[in-house]
């Protein structure tokens, strides 16, 4: 399994706070190319970057702003 971004709460708390995702990408310690994978699915954060994300919106739920995405099944041989 993998978590994700939910791009659109994440983008609905920064703009209440006036923050940009550049702004987010900065705080965090990310790249704002990197920031965008993350916001478009195409990157999976890490267990410490998720925490810095949830440090930057001052979020206390996990599931407010990730969620489990799981991982079709490989076959076995």
């Amino acid at each position: 399994m993998k978590v994700a971004l939910k791009a659109k709460a994440i983008r609905e708390i920064m703009a209440k706070k006036n923050q940009s995702q550049n702004g987010l990408a900065g705080r965090i310690g990310a790249s704002s190319g990197y920031m965008s994978q993350l916001m478009n699915g195409t990157r999976h954060p890490s267990p410490e970057l998720r925490k810095k994300i949830m440090a930057a919106l001052k979020i206390a739920a996990f599931d407010e702003v990730f969620e489990i995405v799981p991982q079709p099944e490989t076959p076995q041989q």
